[in-house]
């Protein structure tokens, strides 16, 4: 294995290649597998749609500051947002 090799930028290491095929003899539980999802979780019963904004970075200043201030994710306090004026 080469000395670059990374995961996440932790570098692999044989002992964690010896891990791993060890693990994959004992069997692989594909149920578990096919469990996990792809992709960002949904956001309801329906895919939700991607909207293209522009804002200035004045905007974006005053998104970013409130979203810390409540300890939100940008896109929370957008949604927010809309749904308070749409109402």
């Amino acid at each position: 294995m080469g000395a670059k090799e990374t995961i996440n930028g932790i570098p692999v290491t044989e002992e964690q290649i010896e891990a791993w095929a060890a693990e994959a003899e004992q069997g692989i539980d594909v149920a578990a597998l096919k469990k996990r999802g792809r992709g960002r979780p949904g956001r309801g019963a329906e895919p939700s749609q991607v909207v293209a904004v522009r804002l200035t970075s004045d905007e974006l200043t005053l998104i970013d500051a409130r979203a810390r201030e409540e300890n939100k994710t940008r896109s929370e306090i957008m949604r927010e947002a809309l749904a308070t004026y749409a109402a």
